[in-house]
Order: C-alpha cells, then sequence, then structure tokens
C-alpha cells in the first residue's frame, strides 16, 4: 500500500484532528557562542545543521514550519513556511513558540531547536503519549534530572496565555512552564539524542557520527 501524504509533502500520521501536530524547528537564535552565524545553516556531514533535525522530525508530525530571523531565503529553501518572531530583538525560544502558535494549522504544537541533529526518532510519539495521558497543557522532554524546554508539544490554544507573559516582560521558559499544568516525559533511555550544537569543536565531533550526506 502506497502511504498517502499531507499537503506539505509529509506522511499522513493517521492522527484524528484533534490530535494532529504542527512540528516547529527553533531557528530563530543568533548563534553567538559559534560567533553568530546561523547555525542550522551550518554544514554538518555534508549538509546545513538543521537538514539533519528537520529529516527526524518532519516524518512525525503532520506539518513543518521553520522559525528564524535572519537568513530567510536560505531558509525559505528548505521547503517548508517560514516566519519571524513577532517580538523583536530576538527575544528567545519563547518568543519561537508563540510566533507559531499563532501561525499553525493544528490544535497541537511540537518544537525542536535547529541545532539538535540527534533528536529522537520517537519523540513526538511519546510526549504527545504523555500529554494525552495526564490530559496536560503541556509535555517537555526530560533526561534524568535535566529537562530540555525546547523540546515541547503543546496545546495551540496557549496563544494568548503565552502572549501575555511575553508583554509583560517574560523570557524564561521554566517560568512559563510553572504556570501551565505541565507533564515531564522520560528519555533516560535516548540521553544523547538531545546534545546540541554550540561550538566548532561540538559540531566537529558530531561530524564524526554522522556519515556524508545521511542523518
Amino acid at each position: 500500500m502506497t502511504a498517502t501524504t499531507t499537503p506539505a509533502g509529509l506522511p499522513d500520521s493517521g492522527r484524528t484532528a484533534d490530535r494532529r501536530i504542527t512540528g516547529v524547528l527553533l531557528a530563530g537564535g543568533q548563534g553567538s557562542r559559534m560567533g553568530g552565524v546561523d547555525k542550522g545553516l551550518v554544514e554538518l556531514a555534508g549538509r546545513p545543521m538543521a537538514a539533519h533535525a528537520l529529516e527526524r522530525l518532519a516524518p512525525q508530525v503532520d506539518a513543518l514550519i521553520i522559525n528564524a530571523n535572519q537568513n530567510l531565503e536560505a531558509w525559505q529553501a528548505f521547503g517548508y513556511p517560514v516566519f519571524g518572531d513577532d517580538i523583536g530583538g530576538f527575544a528567545g525560544p519563547l518568543a519561537g513558540l508563540h510566533a507559531a502558535l499563532t501561525r499553525a494549522r493544528h490544535p497541537l504544537v511540537v518544537t525542536a531547536p535547529c541545532d539538535s541533529p540527534f533528536l529522537p526518532h520517537d519523540l513526538v510519539e511519546r510526549l504527545a503519549s504523555a500529554l494525552h495521558a495526564a490530559n496536560a497543557q503541556l509535555a517537555v522532554a526530560k533526561t534524568f534530572d535535566q529537562p530540555h524546554p525546547v523540546f515541547c508539544l503543546c496545546r495551540r490554544d496557549l496563544a494568548e496565555h503565552l502572549g501575555t507573559f511575553l508583554a509583560s516582560g517574560g523570557r524564561r521558559i521554566d517560568r512559563w512552564y510553572g504556570s501551565l499544568d505541565v507533564v515531564e516525559v522520560s528519555f533516560d533511555d535516548e540521553e544523547a539524542a538531545f546534545r546540541n550544537i554550540n561550538t566548532r569543536d561540538e559540531l566537529a565531533a558530531a561530524g564524526q557520527e554522522l556519515p556524508a550526506g545521511h542523518g
């Protein structure tokens, strides 16, 4: 049987409409720890680092969009809709999430950063299972004692709540999470999958683990 695809060309997840998920690649930072370059566009194993993250995230979601605040033409070349923060000044991942919540096509939104090329292939499935089981507003990945707040699945209807938090000057993810019904999802068995690439040395090390041209 040939798999059906969504209008964006992604595989049909088979989820009911009320459980469909828009994936968001967060690429809106300044890359200050890598010399101010757009990290997701830095080459890793022969391709932009973001290509590896997108390759892993795309099969897990029903639609995919990219949050970026610079080099928009380069980001658009990946073939997905690209949008910037609605709040200026590189306000952090919450600004990217807020912009995504106002643009997402589906009731649920999952985020992943562009500098995590090893993100789990079962990230969305496990976050969604926990969210629905707990009837929570947001599910966040965690390995041992370390939460990974930029790997989260939340309900699109949190857009107004997050907008109010940002308008009041809030920027810290943990403070916003503290006001919500959150479930933490253990990924102790996949700790290495949450590595992010912040420096040239980390980039070189990651390149040794990925065959050229593959995710």
